[in-house]
């Protein structure tokens, strides 16, 4: 009887011990372990060289525009550390100001001006910055300039907040999560308001950008000079 009670006091020990282990070992180790699935928004973003931006201090720009015989451009220079931007119109001409949820009137049509610009140039990275947004889950679909099949995303903007809110982008992006295209709709309507691509891209500072933007009737090119980052 003695003998009986012993094995039985082993194997319930042993079962205790099974059960435990079996438990922690369902359990990561460490927070750390649990890794969060990126988003399509994301990991463009990452593809583009978002994790540089950190060593950004400033970044300089000129913003034109072809169309048939007529050129158009204005150049930044923007510190985004401290959100620190002139606007070179000419070199008798020069804007500087501070961005801040109060702009002076004085300066808001410059800052629209600017915010247009810059969301061209960095895309990939407003993405993940802009809020009050919402991101369509990715989809496989015909790019309407390219006509090859591409993953697509659509960013829509609020209809709150911002200078202009409630428009749509449809993003055509390939297997490198580069983005190739992309069709605005302005207050997201169901026709595209402008399709252009997205092209010639550079690496300044281990950021990847477009600098070449173009319609398909060939008379209209919206492109990025100038670049410098330091």
């Amino acid at each position: 009887m003695t003998r009986l009670l012993t094995i039985i006091c082993i194997l319930s020990i042993l079962a205790a011990c099974k059960a435990e282990t079996k438990e922690q070992s369902s359990k990561p180790e460490t927070i750390s372990e649990v890794k969060k699935e990126l988003s399509s928004a994301e990991k463009i973003a990452q593809a583009h060289g978002i994790d540089n931006w950190k060593n950004v201090n400033e970044i300089q720009f000129t913003f034109n525009v072809d169309r048939d015989e007529n050129h158009s451009e204005r150049t930044w220079k923007w510190q985004p550390k401290n959100n620190y931007v002139v606007s070179i119109v000419s070199k008798d001409s020069i804007i500087m100001y501070t961005r801040h949820d109060k702009l002076e009137p004085s300066f808001v049509k410059v800052d629209q001006g600017f915010i247009n610009d810059k969301f061209w140039l960095l895309l990939p990275f407003q993405l993940v910055w802009d809020e009050g947004t919402t991101i369509s889950e990715s989809i496989k679909e015909v790019a309407p300039i390219s006509k090859i099949k591409q993953n697509k995303i659509t960013l829509t903007y609020g209809n709150k907040g911002g200078y202009t809110p409630g428009d749509a982008y449809d993003i055509y992006f390939d297997e490198d999560y580069l983005i190739r295209e992309w069709v605005f709709r302005k207050g997201n309507s169901e026709t595209p308001s402008m399709t252009n691509t997205f092209e010639n891209y550079e690496e300044f500072n281990g950021m990847k950008i477009a600098k070449d933007h173009k319609m398909t009737e060939g008379n209209f090119n919206l492109y990025f000079s100038n670049i410098k980052v330091k």
